[in-house]
Formats: C-alpha cells, structure tokens, sequence
C-alpha cells in the first residue's frame, strides 16, 4: 500500500516538474515564476524531503525541494538586502539558502552513488555571472530525463574527480537560458 501512494507520489512529481520545464523552455513562464510554481507545488502537498535517499526518484525529489527551498530563500534574501525595514532578514534568508543548497549537493552525490557513477558527464559552464565563471559546474546523467544538476561545492568536484567523471574544460549548459536568466 505504502509503495502504491509512493508511486503516485513520484508519478505527480516528475509530471509536475516536466511541466514547468515544458513552459519555461517554451518561454511561458520566467525563471522567478518557474522557481515560485516549484516552491508553491511542495508547499501546496506539504512535502517533506525523504530520510532515506535509496532510489534515483526520492534522490530527484529531494534534490528538486533543496533546490527549490534554497533559490526560494536566495531570491527572498535579494529583495531585503538593501532596505532598511528588513535588514535583519538578509542573513537569516541567506543562511537558510545555503544550508538548502548544501542538503542539495549532498541529494547529488546520493543520486550519483546511486548511479555507480556511470553515465554522468560533468564538466564547468559558460557564465554570464562573474561570481559563478569558474566555479558553477554542471552534472548531467545520460540516461535519465531532464537529470541536470549544477553545484559549485569543491567537496562535491573532488568527489567528481575521484570518479573521472569530471572534464575539466568549460562548456555551454545544456540549460543555457535557465543558468544565465537573473531571478
């Protein structure tokens, strides 16, 4: 019964998430309102991020919740950074935002233990933002759909490294538009 629920669970998910990738890539929604329809979506099932990552699909879920969790509060620490009335906010937004983007990574490197580390390619991406030229790298499971993940966590490329599944050139993402749209 458990795995039954589970399955639609996951079945709902990945519908869900294709179709925002379908309308951002058409260019019907903006990559704030694609983050926010992410946010929303977890919001609106009260989800809750698996404790036991032990499937390629609970790895995806929680990768796609810390995801959607850290830019949700990224983009919240943005809009207070400068104002006087919610100043204090700025660190707290910020710090929530990291720690999602480190459970993020760690949902990463779940998935790719889980893949044996085969069929990932992963290498540095072109960047229009001087902060992430060099740093922000891509992930990319061949066999999986719509499996694209981007870190620049230097524990997370070493491990890369130790499992030559990193080249170390620079690269156009495969997700170019998303990558360089500001939020």
């Amino acid at each position: 019964m458990d795995s039954i629920r589970k399955k639609g669970l996951f079945e709902k998910f990945f519908e869900h998430r294709s179709f925002l990738i379908m309308q951002y890539t058409n260019g019907d929604i903006t990559k704030r309102e694609f983050l926010q329809y992410n946010y929303d979506y977890f919001l609106s099932i009260n989800a809750k991020p698996f404790l036991k990552l032990d499937s390629y699909e609970k790895g995806m879920y929680n990768y796609q919740y810390y995801n959607g969790m850290a830019k949700y509060y990224r983009m919240l620490a943005n809009e207070v950074r400068n104002t006087k009335k919610h100043a204090k906010y700025y660190n707290y937004y910020l710090n929530m935002g990291n720690k999602y983007y480190h459970e993020k990574d760690e949902c990463v490197l779940s998935i790719l233990k889980i893949q044996n580390f085969e069929n990932i390619n992963s290498y540095y991406i072109k960047c229009n933002s001087n902060s992430l030229k060099n740093n922000l790298y891509e992930i990319v499971l061949e066999d999986k759909k719509e499996a694209i993940f981007h870190s620049k966590a230097k524990w997370l490329l070493d491990v890369l490294r130790e499992n030559e599944v990193f080249h170390d050139d620079v690269r156009i993402s495969l997700i170019e538009n998303y990558i360089n749209e500001k939020y």
